[in-house]
């Protein structure tokens, strides 16, 4: 988070924590072909063959001379996949590739809960999904061309009226629920008034080809909800999108070392080799029960490239595995010398990005870094010797900004300390869901990583101020490098975990440390152990919130009718306190004394009545954290899943006003955020109500102004708190009701009377006797008498104590 709002929530909190404690004391979520045909001809080069299914692509030195090989960067792009959306093949995963660059383009999650629906989805939008095409404007006709069809998406099921099955790569979407479009982005905006589950009119011209004896193809296409995208290009960010983000595929690979020449700090690749996502990779994909898993991509960097850093021709190649069930990828790296001689060669293998900053404008991630922020990304990573380590995206963007020439944060390089380069994780850390590199399941960390850094995936110049919490990060790790003997190849295994931030999931990779709930991680744990009980049994987060509260602040009972006793003792000494306070109008120091000795006499402690505030703070922290931090929360809805407060980790988002005023509505830069929400209006009149039935007459002009402090200060805390989780709005609805019946009823309950005797008949006899024996003095009269009298003069004939002669020093 940024300073603003990191300061923001500190302040918050403080003013929270006031506001109670003077409060207190004044008022008492069918298998389908893999699509990985060629989609489009870039430069106008001719498409590669592609390899016979189950065969090894043939490699570069294999078909061509080594000494001419070049790692291309023209030829046709193409798209493939991994995984399935379809509930029966039992993926968790749908992942695109690019063979320009090969490197992951998309990550959908398709986890079903046992009710068969998303276990996560994309929480900004309701509408209907179609699919991810990565499309395009066609060449021949006003369409959408399709270059990618996921398995199992509501497009690969979709049924023309002629009898065809399943859109396919070449298509040519011509319009969408009857709206023509012509880029992706035109088929969103086409369903954005449609729901999951509806049946939806696909116009598709088949092969691109429409002409008078061709009819387009209709497709009816039943949408599903949308599942969440967690690693995406930046422009299909959607409303969490901001400007100066950059869209670049993920995990690329290049050669950081080569020759005599490694990579310079201030680029990411050497500059003979070229941009890693640019160049063409020949691919090749192996399938398990019709749905592929496995996919290979090798490319070659012949002579004419490697001579320039003083080396000879190598090839690279990586492999995705993916498993059903799981939300990791393995992946294999390997580095070949086609060269006569040795070489040194090291890899540069680049990190995820684009991860998902779905709510970056309300939620609030704490930093482990006492005086740092947290942003919607971070870069996070574990050394043997340094252990959990988080750098924000905010730092990354000052650093860029401040540092243009040498933008990226080194995390730890050769030559260090033991332990400094024993790599146990690195990825991006978002709100719920994290990215990460893992070692092979046999290895406590990496093997042969030489260094890593911190990058900013954006332009630093473009990003606007108030959202740099949403920039986008990412990071690289270079090999060690080696000395490879010619025909021989470096290798990497390791894992890719895309997936959510469940406890009990990450605990079982180690990386346990990805959830951080701060100073109050008892409170939260505890509380949200006991909130995932009560929600086991009644089958609604929003009534157990509310069955948490009444357990809490049962469990406070006694100290809060404490409190009540407290409040009624401070009504009847209030006439005794005023006239002490007119008494010592003008001597602050001797009011002080007076009211002192008043309250000690006839037993009062004023701090009493604070002690339930106290206990309160970590309890509202720690829920806080757990409503913000507990993944089982998000996408969990009040009442409906595709209405009001549909997400109880979220603001209740009950309109939107996001156009109206860009200082308080606008997205990340308004104080409000842009919808108006109910459940905070709701918490501040409750407090009104609370302070009205329960706040004491005002007996002169201070209490009256206290008491117009205290109302306006409801009001600034509906503002401070406008954009909390609606789960802890709920929880202060439930305090607030049970608050009002409590006090209701221990009002009944108190003894009658009163508590202390302050009659003039009750008065020390000694003290009297002392004062004349004549003229009877109140309580409080005598109380001041006493704090007047003056401390006994000192004699006049006392001895002085005897000085000591001043010794003397020797010479």
């Amino acid at each position: 988070m940024d300073r603003r709002t990191y300061t923001f929530l500190v302040a918050s909190a403080a003013f929270l924590f006031f506001y109670l404690s003077l409060r207190a004391l004044v008022a008492p979520p069918q298998p389908a072909p893999v699509a990985n045909q060629p989609a489009e001809l870039e430069d106008d080069a001719p498409a590669q063959p592609e390899p016979p299914d189950g065969a090894e692509p043939e490699s570069a030195s294999e078909n061509e001379d080594p000494a001419n090989a070049v790692a291309s960067t023209s030829g046709s792009t193409e798209w493939y996949t991994l995984g399935s959306m379809a509930p029966s093949d039992g993926y968790n995963m749908l992942i695109t590739f690019r063979n320009r660059g090969a490197g992951i383009e998309r990550i959908e999650l398709t986890a079903r809960d046992p009710n068969g629906r998303l276990s996560y989805r994309r929480i900004d939008t309701r509408s209907g999904y179609l699919g991810y095409f990565a499309g395009q404007l066609a060449d021949n006709v006003d369409g959408v061309l399709v270059n990618v069809v996921g398995p199992g998406t509501p497009a690969d099921l979709a049924v023309a009226k002629s009898g065809e099955v399943g859109l396919e790569v070449g298509d040519v979407i011509l319009a969408v629920a009857g709206s023509p479009v012509t880029s992706e982005s035109e088929i969103n905006d086409a369903l954005k008034e449609t729901n999951p589950g509806q049946t939806v009119t696909v116009e598709v011209a088949r092969g691109g080809a429409v002409d008078a004896s061709a009819s387009p193809l209709l497709f009816e296409a039943k949408l599903t909800e949308h599942p969440l995208d967690l690693v995406r290009l930046a422009e299909y960010g959607g409303d969490d999108q901001i400007k100066g983000n950059l869209s670049r595929l993920s995990c690329l690979m290049t050669l950081a070392r080569a020759g005599r020449k490694s990579i310079d700090a201030a680029s990411r690749w050497l500059p003979p080799v070229g941009d890693p996502a640019k160049q063409i990779w020949t691919a090749n994909t192996q399938a398990e029960q019709s749905v592929a898993n496995t996919i290979r991509f090798e490319t070659t960097i012949g002579s004419d490239v490697m001579e320039k850093v003083g080396g000879q021709p190598v090839r690279l190649a990586r492999t995705y595995r993916i498993t059903p069930g799981t939300y990791l990828v393995d992946m294999d790296l390997e580095l070949t010398n086609l060269g006569d001689a040795p070489q040194e060669l090291a890899y540069r293998l680049e990190g995820p990005n684009g991860i998902t900053a779905e709510g970056w404008w309300y939620s609030n991630k704490i930093s482990p870094n006492l005086f740092e922020g947290a942003a919607a990304r971070d870069v996070v990573y574990q050394t043997t010797s340094a252990g959990h380590e988080l750098v924000s995206g905010m730092q990354l963007l000052k650093r860029a900004k401040k540092t243009p020439k040498d933008p990226d944060q080194g995390l730890f390089a050769e030559g260090g300390e033991a332990g400094t380069n024993e790599l146990r994780y690195i990825g991006i850390d978002a709100q719920y869901f994290a990215v990460t590199y893992l070692p092979q399941e046999a290895e406590p960390y990496f093997q042969n990583i030489g260094r890593a850094a911190a990058e900013l995936v954006a332009d630093p110049e473009e990003v606007e101020r108030h959202k740099e919490r949403a920039v986008n990060v990412s990071f690289f790790v270079d090999s060690e490098v080696s000395d490879v003997p010619p025909g021989e190849s470096l290798t990497q295994s390791l894992r890719l975990y895309a997936g959510p931030k469940e406890p009990e999931l990450l605990e079982q990779y180690g990386l346990g440390n990805f959830i951080y709930y701060g100073w109050f991680s008892f409170f939260s744990r505890l509380l949200s152990g006991l909130l995932h009980f009560l929600q086991n049994i009644v089958g609604n987060y929003g009534v157990a919130i509310i069955l948490l509260t009444v357990i809490v602040r049962g469990c406070m009972f006694p100290l809060s009718r404490n409190a009540a006793v407290n409040a009624q003792k401070m009504q009847e000494l209030a006439p005794e306190m005023k006239k002490i306070a007119e008494k010592y109008k003008d001597d602050m120091e001797g009011r002080l004394k007076a009211q002192q000795a008043l309250q000690k006499r006839v037993g009062f402690n004023p701090l009493a009545g604070c002690l339930p505030m106290f206990l309160q703070l970590p309890i509202f922290m720690g829920l806080y954290r757990a409503l913000s931090v507990d993944i089982d929360l998000r996408q969990k809805p009040l009442v409906s899943a595709n209405g009001w407060a549909s997400n109880l980790a979220a603001p209740d988002q009950f309109l939107y006003w996001g156009d109206w005023w860009d200082y308080f509505t606008g997205r990340g830069s308004g104080w409000l955020g842009p919808y108006l929400n109910l459940l905070p209006i709701i918490v501040v009149v409750l407090f009104i109500t609370q302070q009205k039935m329960f706040m004491p007459p005002a007996t002169d002009e201070q209490t009256a102004m206290t008491q117009k402090v205290m109302t306006v200060m409801t009001l600034f805390m509906g503002l401070f708190f406008f954009r909390v989780p609606a789960g802890l709005c709920i929880y202060f609805i439930a305090s607030s009701l049970w608050g009002i019946g409590e006090r209701t009823l221990v009002k009944k309950t108190l003894p009658s009377g009163k508590h202390f005797d302050l009659s003039d008949d009750v008065i020390d006899a000694k003290a009297t006797r002392k004062a004349g024996g004549g003229e009877k003095l109140t309580l409080t009269e005598r109380l001041l008498q006493q704090v007047n009298q003056k401390e006994p003069e000192q004699p006049a004939d006392r001895p002085n104590k005897r000085k000591r002669p001043p010794s003397k020093k020797k010479r």
